[in-house]
């Protein structure tokens, strides 16, 4: 047999088996619910796009990250990295057909070629959710209220980290700093995720040593927000519109009762060069050290791109393999991940007629019913319903009554008739 193939995946890449994927669904479901209740409507896009269209804006380190190549017919076409970059084209092409302000929410997989982590692969689900076409604070407080309501009812209660893309450009322009902000702006985006000497020393390379000192002191935690936009003021009349825009949105999360989970940090910026407002990151409150489990901010001039009318916006988007490993750490997940919660046995001497009777009378009752399709002994039947975390065994007998067991417990029954059957599966915890 040395003709076969080794059963292995990528570096990066993974399986998803039953137990792990219906914890995901069920995450994304509650994530769902919580998107449609604030009037967000889903969308798709393709995983494939032509390479100008994924290339144009996102820059950074994750431009080194795309899965590109040249298709059959010549073309060069990437993978999608984000669900940012290919909404803004979406939002281009179909502008006609949407209303604005447009809410969406999207769910997919997106590719980037980086170093796999804890909680982090090549392949993996993110889950957005955006305001396109409006650009009051009212959308970017929205946002930020959709992402904290969102994920605690996902189980996973967040602290969220707030500050603003322009902060530190107008510290430098008061620096008299000539070079591209830009380059700073990605260096402190890396600030957790490397030495602090290392990150003082790659300042020191961009800026003189007055400009290093107070950039430090611009990143250093506040205590408060009257401490972080008193150092706003500090800086000037360049950054009165970016102090007014955070108390605007400030005054709105206050009404909406999650100001106590929004705290100022300034040394967030994003590695995207697309974001242009707002920038947030949102970290579980007991597990922070996994990193940001929803990230996001304003993007005013991404869907210039494709199109000449402005389309400003602003969008988080979660992370939802982070997210899931999280919750399962925390034990936040859900005990029982089984699909049905009853099982019907097949009989032994090959008439399942009464098994599938059973299974539609059960079903058409409300009950969700895996029927097992072999006539295999009792003892293979209860390892089958075992191996799928299904709590419920009922077998039908030759004189028209049901056996009903569960399993947890190993409590059973025989019940007369189907009726008295679904009463019991409909009315005890599984």
């Amino acid at each position: 047999m040395s003709n076969l193939i080794p059963p292995q995946t990528l570096k990066g890449f993974r399986d998803s088996l039953p137990v792990q994927e219906i914890k995901r669904r069920d995450l994304m479901a509650r994530l769902e619910d919580a998107f449609r209740s604030f009037g967000y409507e889903p969308i798709d896009t393709p995983a494939l796009e032509y390479e100008e269209i994924l290339l144009g804006k996102g820059g950074g380190e994750t431009e080194k990250q795309v899965y590109r190549f040249e298709d059959h017919g010549g073309r060069r076409v990437a993978l999608r990295y984000d669900l940012t970059v290919p909404f803004a084209r979406f939002t281009a092409q179909h502008r006609e057909q949407l209303p604005l302000p447009f809410k969406r929410y999207h769910m997919a997989k997106v590719w980037r070629g980086e170093n796999p982590q804890k909680g982090r692969y090549r392949e993996f689900y993110q889950c957005d959710f955006d305001i396109v076409g409006a650009e009051s604070p009212d959308s970017d407080a929205e946002i930020l209220q959709l992402m904290a309501h969102s994920l605690k009812l996902a189980g996973a209660p967040v602290r969220i980290h707030l500050s603003h893309r322009k902060i530190l450009p107008s510290l430098l322009k008061g620096l008299g700093f000539e070079g591209d902000p830009v380059e700073v702006l990605r260096l402190v985006d890396k600030k957790d995720k490397i030495e602090q000497t290392e990150f003082e020393a790659g300042l020191s390379r961009l800026l003189p040593v007055a400009g290093v000192s107070q950039v430090l002191n611009l990143l250093d935690p506040a205590a408060s927000w009257d401490e972080a936009l008193g150092r706003l003021e500090s800086l000037g009349t360049e950054s009165a519109p970016i102090r007014q825009r955070l108390q605007d949105i400030l005054a709105r999360l206050d009404l909406a009762g999650i100001l106590d989970q929004v705290y100022p940090d300034f040394s967030i910026t994003r590695g995207l060069d697309y974001y242009t407002g707002v920038v947030f990151e949102s970290f579980l409150q007991d597990l922070s050290g996994l990193g940001s489990v929803c990230s996001g901010g304003r993007y005013d001039d991404l869907a210039q791109l494709y199109t000449k009318e402005r389309l400003p916006g602003v969008g988080a988007s979660v992370g939802l393999d982070r997210l899931l490993a999280g919750l399962e750490e925390l034990g936040q997940t859900s005990g029982n991940s089984a699909c049905a919660s009853v099982m019907v046995f097949a009989a032994e001497d090959g008439q399942s007629l009464d098994s599938w009777r059973t299974a539609q009378e059960l079903r058409r009752r409300g009950h969700r019913v895996d029927v097992f399709t072999e006539a295999k002994k009792p003892a293979a039947q209860y390892q089958y319903a075992e191996k799928k975390r299904i709590p419920w065994v009922v077998i039908p007998k030759a004189d028209g009554s049901f056996l009903v067991k569960h399993l947890p417990t190993g409590r059973a029954q025989t019940l007369a008739n189907i009726e008295a059957t679904s009463a019991l599966l409909a009315g005890m915890p599984s």
